[in-house]
Protein backbone atom coordinates (compact mmCIF):
# COMPACT_ATOMS: atom_id res chain seq x y z
CA UNK A 1 0.00 0.00 0.00
CA UNK A 2 1.23 3.48 -0.75
CA UNK A 3 2.16 5.72 2.12
CA UNK A 4 2.21 9.48 1.63
CA UNK A 5 3.97 11.76 4.05
CA UNK A 6 2.92 15.07 2.49
CA UNK A 7 -0.26 16.76 3.69
CA UNK A 8 -2.60 18.75 1.43
CA UNK A 9 -3.27 22.43 1.89
CA UNK A 10 -5.83 22.69 4.71
CA UNK A 11 -9.42 22.89 3.49
CA UNK A 12 -8.70 25.19 0.53
CA UNK A 13 -11.52 25.02 -1.99
CA UNK A 14 -10.86 25.40 -5.68
CA UNK A 15 -13.07 27.24 -8.10
CA UNK A 16 -16.06 25.33 -9.44
CA UNK A 17 -15.35 24.06 -12.93
CA UNK A 18 -19.01 24.04 -13.96
CA UNK A 19 -21.79 21.45 -13.83
CA UNK A 20 -20.98 17.84 -14.70
CA UNK A 21 -21.70 16.73 -18.24
CA UNK A 22 -23.60 13.74 -16.86
CA UNK A 23 -25.39 14.22 -13.51
CA UNK A 24 -24.67 11.93 -10.63
CA UNK A 25 -27.37 9.52 -9.53
CA UNK A 26 -28.35 11.83 -6.67
CA UNK A 27 -28.90 14.73 -9.08
CA UNK A 28 -30.69 12.83 -11.83
CA UNK A 29 -34.45 12.84 -12.17
CA UNK A 30 -36.26 10.29 -10.00
CA UNK A 31 -35.98 6.85 -11.55
CA UNK A 32 -33.36 7.95 -14.04
CA UNK A 33 -30.16 5.96 -14.35
CA UNK A 34 -27.07 7.32 -16.05
CA UNK A 35 -24.87 4.50 -17.22
CA UNK A 36 -22.63 3.65 -20.11
CA UNK A 37 -21.84 0.36 -21.75
CA UNK A 38 -18.46 0.49 -20.08
CA UNK A 39 -19.56 1.39 -16.61
CA UNK A 40 -21.94 -1.23 -15.25
CA UNK A 41 -23.52 1.26 -12.90
CA UNK A 42 -21.10 4.21 -13.08
CA UNK A 43 -21.95 7.74 -14.07
CA UNK A 44 -20.37 7.20 -17.46
CA UNK A 45 -17.08 8.28 -19.04
CA UNK A 46 -17.82 11.99 -18.40
CA UNK A 47 -17.24 11.43 -14.67
CA UNK A 48 -14.82 8.51 -14.52
CA UNK A 49 -12.91 10.14 -11.65
CA UNK A 50 -16.03 10.48 -9.50
CA UNK A 51 -17.16 6.92 -10.18
CA UNK A 52 -13.72 5.60 -9.26
CA UNK A 53 -13.50 7.60 -6.02
CA UNK A 54 -16.98 6.54 -4.98
CA UNK A 55 -16.31 2.84 -5.67
CA UNK A 56 -13.05 2.83 -3.72
CA UNK A 57 -14.57 4.86 -0.87
CA UNK A 58 -17.32 2.29 -0.44
CA UNK A 59 -14.70 -0.47 -0.03
CA UNK A 60 -12.96 1.08 3.00
CA UNK A 61 -14.66 0.38 6.32
CA UNK A 62 -14.59 2.91 9.16
CA UNK A 63 -12.47 0.47 11.17
CA UNK A 64 -9.89 0.30 8.37
CA UNK A 65 -9.71 4.10 8.36
CA UNK A 66 -9.45 4.32 12.15
CA UNK A 67 -12.93 5.78 12.67
CA UNK A 68 -14.92 4.49 15.67
CA UNK A 69 -18.19 2.78 14.73
CA UNK A 70 -21.02 4.84 16.22
CA UNK A 71 -24.70 4.21 15.48
CA UNK A 72 -26.21 2.73 12.33
CA UNK A 73 -24.56 3.53 9.00
CA UNK A 74 -26.73 3.72 5.90
CA UNK A 75 -23.92 3.63 3.36
CA UNK A 76 -21.19 1.04 2.75
CA UNK A 77 -17.67 2.14 3.49
CA UNK A 78 -16.72 5.71 4.33
CA UNK A 79 -18.89 8.79 4.02
CA UNK A 80 -17.70 11.61 1.75
CA UNK A 81 -17.17 13.95 4.68
CA UNK A 82 -15.05 11.31 6.43
CA UNK A 83 -12.76 10.98 3.42
CA UNK A 84 -12.47 14.76 3.25
CA UNK A 85 -11.69 15.06 6.96
CA UNK A 86 -9.00 12.36 6.86
CA UNK A 87 -7.49 13.83 3.68
CA UNK A 88 -7.42 17.36 5.10
CA UNK A 89 -9.65 18.95 2.47
CA UNK A 90 -13.12 20.47 2.71
CA UNK A 91 -16.17 18.25 2.39
CA UNK A 92 -17.56 20.58 -0.29
CA UNK A 93 -14.43 20.23 -2.42
CA UNK A 94 -14.43 16.45 -2.16
CA UNK A 95 -18.12 16.42 -3.12
CA UNK A 96 -17.27 18.43 -6.24
CA UNK A 97 -14.59 15.88 -7.15
CA UNK A 98 -17.00 12.96 -6.89
CA UNK A 99 -19.70 14.78 -8.84
CA UNK A 100 -17.36 15.82 -11.63
CA UNK A 101 -17.51 19.54 -10.91
CA UNK A 102 -13.76 19.77 -10.43
CA UNK A 103 -11.55 17.73 -12.76
CA UNK A 104 -8.14 19.13 -11.81
CA UNK A 105 -7.16 18.30 -8.22
CA UNK A 106 -3.52 18.84 -7.31
CA UNK A 107 -1.10 15.95 -6.89
CA UNK A 108 -0.95 16.78 -3.18
CA UNK A 109 -4.73 16.34 -2.87
CA UNK A 110 -4.68 13.11 -4.88
CA UNK A 111 -1.94 11.67 -2.68
CA UNK A 112 -3.93 12.54 0.44
CA UNK A 113 -7.08 10.90 -0.93
CA UNK A 114 -5.07 7.85 -2.04
CA UNK A 115 -3.72 7.51 1.48
CA UNK A 116 -7.24 7.57 2.97
CA UNK A 117 -8.59 5.11 0.38
CA UNK A 118 -5.51 2.90 0.89
CA UNK A 119 -4.70 2.73 -2.81
CA UNK A 120 -1.70 0.64 -3.83
CA UNK A 121 0.62 1.66 -6.66
CA UNK A 122 -1.57 0.21 -9.43
CA UNK A 123 -4.71 1.92 -8.12
CA UNK A 124 -2.90 5.23 -7.55
CA UNK A 125 -1.50 5.16 -11.09
CA UNK A 126 -5.02 4.58 -12.38
CA UNK A 127 -6.27 7.52 -10.29
CA UNK A 128 -3.63 9.77 -11.85
CA UNK A 129 -4.63 8.64 -15.34
CA UNK A 130 -8.22 9.75 -14.71
CA UNK A 131 -7.18 13.37 -14.14
CA UNK A 132 -4.41 13.54 -16.75
CA UNK A 133 -4.81 16.14 -19.47
CA UNK A 134 -5.22 13.65 -22.32
CA UNK A 135 -7.37 14.86 -25.23
CA UNK A 136 -10.14 12.44 -26.12
CA UNK A 137 -9.45 10.82 -29.46
CA UNK A 138 -11.94 10.89 -32.26
CA UNK A 139 -13.39 7.42 -32.65
CA UNK A 140 -11.83 5.59 -35.54
CA UNK A 141 -13.07 2.65 -37.50
CA UNK A 142 -12.21 -0.48 -35.48
CA UNK A 143 -9.11 -2.14 -36.83
CA UNK A 144 -8.45 -5.85 -36.65
CA UNK A 145 -5.93 -7.29 -34.25
CA UNK A 146 -3.47 -9.18 -36.44
CA UNK A 147 -0.86 -11.54 -35.03
CA UNK A 148 2.60 -10.97 -36.57
CA UNK A 149 3.87 -13.96 -38.61
CA UNK A 150 6.95 -14.28 -36.40
CA UNK A 151 4.80 -14.60 -33.30
CA UNK A 152 2.79 -17.37 -34.96
CA UNK A 153 5.98 -19.28 -35.76
CA UNK A 154 7.15 -18.92 -32.17
CA UNK A 155 3.77 -20.12 -30.91
CA UNK A 156 3.94 -23.22 -33.12
CA UNK A 157 7.43 -24.07 -31.86
CA UNK A 158 6.51 -24.08 -28.16
CA UNK A 159 6.01 -27.43 -26.44
CA UNK A 160 3.90 -25.89 -23.66
CA UNK A 161 0.26 -24.75 -23.82
CA UNK A 162 0.38 -21.26 -25.31
CA UNK A 163 -1.85 -18.77 -27.03
CA UNK A 164 -1.92 -15.16 -28.16
CA UNK A 165 -4.53 -12.85 -26.68
CA UNK A 166 -5.71 -9.41 -27.70
CA UNK A 167 -6.23 -6.35 -25.59
CA UNK A 168 -9.65 -7.53 -24.43
CA UNK A 169 -8.67 -11.18 -23.82
CA UNK A 170 -9.86 -12.43 -27.20
CA UNK A 171 -8.01 -15.57 -28.32
CA UNK A 172 -6.26 -14.67 -31.58
CA UNK A 173 -4.19 -17.85 -31.97
CA UNK A 174 -3.39 -20.97 -29.94
CA UNK A 175 -1.31 -24.11 -30.22
CA UNK A 176 -2.53 -27.70 -30.08
CA UNK A 177 -1.60 -28.29 -26.44
CA UNK A 178 -3.46 -25.16 -25.31
CA UNK A 179 -6.64 -26.46 -26.94
CA UNK A 180 -6.04 -29.89 -25.39
CA UNK A 181 -5.84 -28.19 -22.01
CA UNK A 182 -9.05 -26.24 -22.68
CA UNK A 183 -11.15 -26.39 -25.87
CA UNK A 184 -12.14 -22.80 -25.08
CA UNK A 185 -8.58 -21.64 -25.80
CA UNK A 186 -9.43 -21.54 -29.49
CA UNK A 187 -9.47 -18.78 -32.06
CA UNK A 188 -12.42 -16.44 -31.74
CA UNK A 189 -13.17 -17.24 -28.11
CA UNK A 190 -12.98 -14.69 -25.29
CA UNK A 191 -11.55 -15.62 -21.91
CA UNK A 192 -13.81 -13.34 -19.89
CA UNK A 193 -16.97 -14.56 -21.61
CA UNK A 194 -15.96 -18.19 -21.11
CA UNK A 195 -14.89 -17.66 -17.51
CA UNK A 196 -18.18 -16.08 -16.46
CA UNK A 197 -20.67 -17.79 -18.77
CA UNK A 198 -19.35 -21.28 -19.65
CA UNK A 199 -19.90 -23.97 -16.96
CA UNK A 200 -17.32 -26.23 -18.62
CA UNK A 201 -14.57 -23.63 -18.18
CA UNK A 202 -15.63 -23.05 -14.58
CA UNK A 203 -15.41 -26.80 -13.91
CA UNK A 204 -11.95 -26.90 -15.51
CA UNK A 205 -10.68 -24.13 -13.24
CA UNK A 206 -11.92 -24.66 -9.65
CA UNK A 207 -10.59 -21.22 -8.69
CA UNK A 208 -12.21 -19.54 -11.68
CA UNK A 209 -13.68 -16.70 -9.61
CA UNK A 210 -10.20 -15.64 -8.46
CA UNK A 211 -8.91 -15.87 -12.03
CA UNK A 212 -11.88 -13.87 -13.34
CA UNK A 213 -11.37 -11.17 -10.71
CA UNK A 214 -7.73 -10.89 -11.78
CA UNK A 215 -8.69 -10.62 -15.46
CA UNK A 216 -11.14 -7.82 -14.68
CA UNK A 217 -8.49 -5.88 -12.77
CA UNK A 218 -6.04 -6.42 -15.66
CA UNK A 219 -8.64 -5.13 -18.12
CA UNK A 220 -9.25 -2.01 -16.03
CA UNK A 221 -5.56 -1.18 -16.08
CA UNK A 222 -4.92 -1.92 -19.75
CA UNK A 223 -7.93 0.08 -20.95
CA UNK A 224 -7.35 3.10 -18.71
CA UNK A 225 -9.48 5.99 -19.94
CA UNK A 226 -10.02 4.53 -23.43
CA UNK A 227 -13.51 3.34 -22.51
CA UNK A 228 -15.22 4.34 -25.76
CA UNK A 229 -13.60 1.54 -27.75
CA UNK A 230 -16.42 -0.36 -29.51
CA UNK A 231 -15.03 -3.80 -28.62
CA UNK A 232 -14.63 -2.79 -24.97
CA UNK A 233 -18.17 -1.39 -24.77
CA UNK A 234 -19.59 -4.51 -26.44
CA UNK A 235 -17.73 -6.92 -24.15
CA UNK A 236 -18.47 -5.15 -20.87
CA UNK A 237 -22.09 -4.57 -21.87
CA UNK A 238 -22.65 -8.24 -22.72
CA UNK A 239 -21.05 -9.46 -19.50
CA UNK A 240 -22.88 -6.92 -17.35
CA UNK A 241 -26.24 -8.10 -18.68
CA UNK A 242 -25.45 -11.83 -18.55
CA UNK A 243 -23.51 -12.12 -15.28
CA UNK A 244 -24.48 -10.42 -12.01
CA UNK A 245 -21.12 -11.50 -10.59
CA UNK A 246 -19.27 -9.66 -13.36
CA UNK A 247 -21.35 -6.52 -12.78
CA UNK A 248 -20.55 -6.70 -9.07
CA UNK A 249 -16.81 -7.17 -9.60
CA UNK A 250 -16.61 -4.56 -12.36
CA UNK A 251 -18.22 -1.94 -10.09
CA UNK A 252 -15.41 -2.41 -7.54
CA UNK A 253 -12.89 -0.66 -9.83
CA UNK A 254 -10.04 -3.01 -8.97
CA UNK A 255 -6.89 -2.26 -10.97
CA UNK A 256 -3.98 -4.67 -11.26
CA UNK A 257 -1.05 -5.17 -13.59
CA UNK A 258 -0.59 -8.46 -15.41
CA UNK A 259 1.80 -10.67 -13.47
CA UNK A 260 2.83 -14.28 -13.52
CA UNK A 261 0.70 -16.54 -11.35
CA UNK A 262 -0.09 -20.18 -10.58
CA UNK A 263 -3.29 -21.70 -11.98
CA UNK A 264 -5.05 -24.87 -10.87
CA UNK A 265 -6.84 -27.04 -13.44
CA UNK A 266 -9.08 -30.06 -12.93
CA UNK A 267 -8.65 -31.74 -16.32
CA UNK A 268 -11.03 -34.58 -17.27
CA UNK A 269 -8.20 -36.66 -18.82
CA UNK A 270 -5.20 -36.15 -16.52
CA UNK A 271 -6.70 -34.84 -13.29
CA UNK A 272 -5.37 -31.94 -11.26
CA UNK A 273 -2.71 -29.74 -12.86
CA UNK A 274 -0.76 -26.85 -11.36
CA UNK A 275 0.66 -24.61 -14.08
CA UNK A 276 2.50 -21.30 -14.04
CA UNK A 277 1.03 -18.61 -16.29
CA UNK A 278 3.33 -16.08 -17.91
CA UNK A 279 2.26 -13.17 -20.13
CA UNK A 280 4.85 -11.82 -22.55
CA UNK A 281 4.34 -8.67 -24.59
CA UNK A 282 4.70 -9.10 -28.36
CA UNK A 283 6.93 -6.42 -29.85
CA UNK A 284 5.42 -4.33 -32.63
CA UNK A 285 1.88 -5.50 -31.82
CA UNK A 286 0.27 -3.02 -29.44
CA UNK A 287 -1.64 -4.80 -26.70
CA UNK A 288 -1.04 -8.37 -27.93
CA UNK A 289 0.36 -10.86 -25.42
CA UNK A 290 1.87 -14.33 -25.70
CA UNK A 291 0.52 -16.39 -22.79
CA UNK A 292 2.35 -19.57 -21.79
CA UNK A 293 1.25 -22.18 -19.24
CA UNK A 294 4.20 -24.22 -17.94
CA UNK A 295 4.72 -26.68 -15.08
CA UNK A 296 7.58 -26.75 -12.62
CA UNK A 297 10.46 -28.80 -13.99
CA UNK A 298 10.55 -32.53 -13.12
CA UNK A 299 7.17 -32.34 -11.39
CA UNK A 300 4.11 -34.57 -11.56
CA UNK A 301 2.42 -31.72 -13.40
CA UNK A 302 5.11 -31.89 -16.08
CA UNK A 303 4.48 -35.63 -16.45
CA UNK A 304 0.73 -35.08 -16.72
CA UNK A 305 1.20 -32.36 -19.32
CA UNK A 306 3.42 -34.70 -21.36
CA UNK A 307 0.70 -37.34 -21.13
CA UNK A 308 -1.86 -34.83 -22.34
CA UNK A 309 0.39 -33.87 -25.25
CA UNK A 310 0.76 -37.50 -26.33
CA UNK A 311 -2.89 -38.45 -25.84
CA UNK A 312 -3.83 -37.52 -29.40
CA UNK A 313 -6.97 -35.69 -28.37
CA UNK A 314 -9.20 -34.55 -31.25
CA UNK A 315 -8.16 -30.93 -31.56
CA UNK A 316 -7.34 -28.75 -34.54
CA UNK A 317 -3.68 -28.99 -35.56
CA UNK A 318 -1.42 -25.97 -35.72
CA UNK A 319 -1.97 -22.47 -34.39
CA UNK A 320 -4.98 -20.77 -35.91
CA UNK A 321 -4.40 -17.07 -36.62
CA UNK A 322 -7.34 -14.75 -36.27
CA UNK A 323 -8.00 -11.56 -38.18
CA UNK A 324 -11.62 -11.27 -37.13
CA UNK A 325 -11.41 -9.39 -33.84
CA UNK A 326 -11.79 -5.63 -34.28
CA UNK A 327 -9.97 -3.32 -31.91
CA UNK A 328 -9.46 0.41 -31.83
CA UNK A 329 -6.09 1.38 -30.36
Amino acid sequence: MRTHSSQPEPSRDRGVAGPPLIPSRSEAEPGARTTSGSGAGTDGPANALGAYLRARREMISPAQAGIPAVGVRRVPGLRREEVAMLAGISADYYLRLERGRDRHPSLQVLEAIARVLQLDDDHFTHLLSLVAEVPRQRQRRPRREIVPPGALKLLESLNQPAFIEGRYFDILASNTLARALSPRLDTGRNQLLDMFLDPAEQALQPQWKDVAECLIANLRQSVGTDIDNPRFVELVGELSLASPLFAQLWARYEVRGQKGTMLRFNHPQVGELLLNRERLSIGGADGLMLVVYHPDAASQDADKLSLLASAGLPVTSGPQPSHATPSTN
